[in-house]
C-alpha cells in the first residue's frame, strides 16, 4: 500500500466516524464539537491518532472551501466577478446574512474546535504504544490548523474570541473576543510549536512537515508585521529567516510548467508545502465534505464535468485582474486561471449537447458580426474535468484535486516581500523566479507594488487575494481603501481574433452595460460583519475586544 493510498483511507475513514457533523456543528459557543472520535480507547496507536487528525485536511474546511474561499478570496479581493452569483461579495456588500460570511466563520471554527479536540484528546487518552513523535505530530497539526483558522479569522472579522478548550464552554457564558493583538500572538505561538514538532519529511505523503510549518510563520510574520499600524522590522526579518530556511533546506522546487499545478495527477507535487487532500468519491460513501467540490461551481458547464453540475456560467475574471497580465497570451497563468474563447486544453474532454467527445476548445457564448464573444472569463483553475480525464476519479460535486495551502512560490513572493527595503536585489532574484516559470520577461528593479501584482497574478482563484489586502490594510489602510475602490469590477466581453486558435484578445465594455463597475471601500465596509446568527446566540461577541491570558494556558 503506498503511503498516499494509506493517507486517503485514513481520511476516509476518520471522516466517516465524524460524518457530516462537524459541517453542520451547532453553533461554536453552545457546545463541543460533535466528535466521534473521543473514546478513551481509541488513541492508543500511532496509526488511530493519525486517523484522528486526518479530518483537519479536509472536512473542516469544506463549508469554507466549497464556494466561501472564491467568494471571500476572490471576489472581495476583486479578481472574481459576476453577474449574479457572489454578487455581495464582488459589490462590497457583504452583511450578517450573506451565506460566505456564514460558512466561513461556521467552518474556521471548526476547525479551531476540532484541532482543540484533537489536542486536548492525544494529551488525555495516548496510550503506552503511542511514540513520543506521533504524539507530537498530531498535537503540531492540531495547533498548524487551529494558527491558520485564527490568521483567517482575525483578517476577516478582526477581534475574535480564542478559545483552546471546548468543554469549558458549557459553564462559561462570559465569553468574548480577543484583541487583534492577542490573537496573532496566538497564531505564532501555534506555528511555532508546529515547527518545532513537525517532521523534515512527511509521516504520510500529504502530511504537515516542519517545511509546511516554517513557511506558514513567515507568512504570519509578514502579515503581524503590519499590526498597529507601522510595519514592524523584527516581524519582518522573522519572516524572511523562515521563508529563506524553507527556500534552501525543504527541497522544493517550483513546478516546472505553471498549469501542470492544477492537474489531479499532481497532487503534491515538488512545489507543494501543504495543502488540503481530498477523497472525490467521500460523498457517496457516506462521508460528505471530504470531497472538493469546487469544480462543481467554478466549471462553466455540465460538458466538462461529466455530471448535472457545473455552475460557473456567470463568474469570471474581472477586468481588473485581467488588467494585471503582461500579456494574456505569453503569461501562461492566464490561460491556467481563467479560459478565454478558443483556448485549447488538450487534457479536459468536451462533451457538447447532442455532440461527441473531443478536446475542449474553449466556447464563444455568442456572435456579434464577425467576432465571437464571451461575456465571462470562465474560471479554469481546479477545474480538472471530466471521470475519463481523471482516472475514473471525478463524481458529481466532487474532484479530489488538492485545495493549496502553501506552495513554494509563495514562499519565494514573501521572502521578496520581507527583504525589500534591506535587500532589493535578493528581492528581484525570487520575483523573477516565478516570473520565468510564468514565461513573462525578467523585471530589472522592483517594488512593493511589483510584488503585490505578481501574488495576484500567481495566486489568482486560490483564494488570496483579499488577505493580501487585509495585511495591506494593517499598515496603510488609506492605500488598501484606494486600490480596492479602483477596481473594474464590472462585467465585459471578451473578442477572439480568430475561432479556433485565436493569437489575440481583446476586452470590451459594452456600450449598453450600465452596470455599476467600481465600489467604494471604507472602514464601515472592509471588515466582514460576525454573523447575524452568531451575534444573536452569543451577544457577548458585541463586547468591546479584550487582551488574551496567556497564563491561563495549560
Amino acid at each position: 500500500m503506498t503511503t498516499n493510498t494509506k493517507f486517503h483511507k485514513l481520511v476516509l475513514g476518520a471522516a466517516l466516524l465524524l460524518g457530516g457533523m462537524v459541517g453542520c456543528s451547532e453553533d461554536f459557543l453552545d457546545r463541543p464539537p460533535l466528535d466521534a472520535i473521543v473514546d478513551a480507547n481509541f488513541y492508543k496507536t500511532d496509526d488511530q491518532i493519525l486517523a484522528a487528525s486526518a479530518p483537519l485536511y479536509n472536512i473542516v474546511w469544506f463549508a469554507y472551501n466549497d464556494k466561501a474561499s472564491h467568494g471571500i478570496g476572490d471576489a472581495r479581493g476583486g479578481t472574481l466577478t459576476s453577474g449574479s452569483y457572489q454578487l455581495e461579495n464582488v459589490r462590497f456588500n457583504t452583511t450578517g446574512e450573506t451565506a460566505e460570511n456564514g460558512a466561513s466563520w461556521r467552518a474556521f471554527y471548526n476547525v479551531v474546535a476540532q484541532s482543540n479536540s484533537l489536542i486536548n484528546n492525544i494529551n488525555s487518552f495516548a496510550g503506552e504504544d503511542v511514540t513520543e513523535r506521533i504524539k507530537n505530530h498530531g498535537i503540531a497539526e492540531g495547533r498548524f490548523m487551529r494558527g491558520l483558522a485564527y490568521s483567517y479569522l482575525v483578517q476577516n472579522w478582526g477581534p475574535v474570541p480564542i478559545i483552546t478548550n471546548n468543554t469549558t464552554l458549557l459553564q462559561d457564558t462570559t465569553i468574548a473576543r480577543n484583541t487583534e493583538e492577542s490573537v496573532w500572538q496566538f497564531i505564532i505561538k501555534d506555528f511555532r510549536y508546529a515547527v518545532e514538532n513537525l517532521p523534515e519529511s512527511a509521516v504520510l505523503n500529504g502530511r504537515l512537515t516542519k517545511w509546511s510549518a516554517e513557511g506558514m510563520l513567515a507568512k504570519m510574520y509578514l502579515t503581524k508585521a503590519g499590526v498597529g499600524g507601522n510595519r514592524n522590522q523584527s516581524d519582518l526579518d522573522s519572516a524572511a529567516y523562515f521563508a529563506k530556511r524553507v527556500i534552501d533546506n525543504s527541497g522544493a522546487e517550483l513546478m516546472p510548467e505553471y498549469e501542470d499545478l492544477f492537474k489531479t495527477a499532481n497532487n503534491n507535487n515538488i512545489e507543494t508545502l501543504a495543502a488540503l487532500q481530498w477523497t472525490y468519491n467521500a460523498g457517496q460513501a457516506g462521508a460528505w465534505g471530504a470531497q472538493n467540490s469546487v469544480q462543481a461551481f467554478l466549471a462553466f458547464g455540465s460538458e466538462i464535468t461529466g455530471f448535472g453540475d457545473g455552475w460557473g456560467g456567470d463568474i469570471g475574471a474581472s477586468k481588473w485582474m485581467l488588467d494585471l497580465y503582461d500579456d494574456l497570451v505569453f503569461d501562461k497563468r492566464r490561460k491556467a486561471s481563467f479560459m478565454f474563447p478558443g483556448d485549447h486544453y488538450d487534457y479536459i474532454t468536451q462533451v457538447p449537447p447532442g455532440g461527441s467527445a473531443q478536446e475542449l476548445e474553449v466556447p464563444a457564448r455568442g456572435t456579434d458580426g464577425s467576432r465571437s464573444y464571451n461575456d465571462r472569463a470562465w474560471v479554469k483553475k481546479y477545474v480538472v474535468g471530466r471521470p475519463e480525464d481523471n482516472d475514473g476519479r471525478v463524481v458529481q460535486q466532487g474532484t479530489e484535486i488538492n485545495t493549496y495551502i502553501l506552495r513554494l512560490a509563495d514562499v519565494y513572493l514573501t521572502y521578496a516581500e520581507a527583504v525589500l527595503d534591506k535587500n532589493p536585489a535578493e528581492a528581484l532574484t525570487y520575483v523573477n523566479l516565478v516570473r520565468e516559470r510564468a514565461g513573462v520577461n525578467a523585471l530589472t528593479s522592483v517594488t512593493w507594488q511589483d510584488i503585490f501584482e505578481e501574488r495576484i497574478k500567481e495566486f489568482a482563484m486560490e483564494g488570496q487575494a483579499w488577505y493580501e489586502f487585509t495585511k495591506l490594510h494593517y499598515y496603510d489602510p488609506a492605500k488598501a481603501f484606494e486600490m480596492l475602490s479602483s477596481q473594474d469590477r464590472g462585467t465585459f466581453r471578451v473578442y477572439a481574433d480568430v475561432i479556433p486558435d485565436p493569437t489575440l484578445w481583446e476586452i470590451e465594455i459594452p456600450e449598453t452595460d450600465t452596470s455599476p463597475r467600481f465600489f467604494t471601500v471604507n472602514e464601515s465596509n472592509f471588515k466582514i460583519p460576525i454573523p447575524s446568527a452568531e451575534l444573536s446566540r452569543a451577544p457577548n461577541l458585541r463586547k468591546p475586544a479584550v487582551p488574551y491570558d496567556f497564563s491561563a494556558e495549560n
